[in-house]
């Protein structure tokens, strides 16, 4: 029970990078790459600022602000400089390799001995639960700090999924949105189709860089190589939660790419529990996208027989 936990935790966090993901392959049709560098960016910020004494809100905030400017920049070397949607996205993502060192100063930054975001999370167990350690669920024993974790941290998905859908049904979330299904239309309307994909890519990244910021803390540390294949991640989890949901409006769709973050974090789960290696990670990670890419395929073609 735990372990399902830990699972469920982990998705949601997760979710954001998932939503973030969603803002830019989906709504803008932008083949981001940058969400590799810039997970990665909300974790070294969230990480040295806390070690240097900060308050880890006001950490995990200027992740947000970090991974804000990363994505204005791709969308700044996209828009303004004509450098190919895929090529801004691997220049960035490069680039913030190096800023992540810079930032960090070293290649791990441990978090276990200091006061962050999830162990103020866990202080509130014992407003949720008493003076309890353990619950009992189902005859599983669950630690309380576990469990109030999970239920504050899905309370802020909640609200950062409303604030998103309530965003985009604003004007300026609808030209975004028109801007991704068709440019030329919007912008005979007057908008500046550019400005709108830099934005679009600017609050894509801060949702990964809060991501990655919340993830650090929950995991105890930041590594600069935590990035590697997010993408492929965040990518899975909107494509599994569109084969879930199977509907295209905008509440479902945000919807669906949270399940789809919970869903495929339980799936890399189960494949661990089973006793797959964890150095195969990487290796289930692309089996199940493969298996999320085929999927919408097969039940079309199940639909017409």
């Amino acid at each position: 029970m735990t372990l399902l936990i830990g699972s469920l935790t982990i998705g949601l966090i997760l979710s954001l990078l998932a939503l973030g993901v969603f803002i830019s392959f989906r709504i803008f049709n932008f083949p981001d790459i940058t969400a590799d560098g810039s997970i990665t960016l909300g974790a070294a910020v969230a990480a040295s600022m806390i070690v240097a004494g900060f308050g880890p809100l006001l950490a995990t905030v200027c992740s947000f602000i970090a991974g804000f400017i990363a994505g204005a920049v791709t969308g700044i070397l996209h828009t303004k400089f004509k450098i190919n949607s895929l090529l801004s996205g691997i220049l960035v993502m490069t680039a913030l390799y190096s800023v992540n060192l810079r930032v960090m100063g070293k290649s791990n930054i441990p978090l276990l001995s200091q006061k962050t975001v999830i162990t103020s999370f866990e202080s509130f167990s014992q407003y949720i639960f008493s003076s309890t350690d353990i619950i009992n669920i189902a005859g599983w024993s669950v630690p309380a700090k576990d469990l109030s974790v999970l239920i504050l941290t899905a309370i802020i998905i909640i609200i950062f999924a409303i604030i998103l859908y309530l965003f985009l049904k604003t004007n300026l979330g609808t030209a975004m949105r028109a801007t991704g299904n068709n440019a030329q239309m919007i912008r005979a309307l007057g908008v500046n189709t550019q400005t709108m994909i830099i934005l679009g890519l600017a609050l894509s990244n801060g949702l990964i860089g809060l991501s990655g910021a919340l993830f650090a803390q929950y995991q105890g540390f930041a590594d600069v190589q935590m990035g590697i294949g997010m993408i492929v991640l965040g990518l899975a989890s909107v494509i599994i939660g569109e084969a879930l949901i199977n509907e295209k409006t905008l509440g479902l769709l945000i919807t669906g790419a949270i399940m789809g973050a919970v869903l495929f974090r339980l799936l890399v789960a189960i494949a661990l529990r089973w006793g797959m290696n964890p150095n195969d990670l990487k290796l289930i990670t692309a089996g199940f996208v493969f298996i999320a890419l085929m999927l919408p395929m097969a039940l079309k073609r199940f639909k017409r027989n």
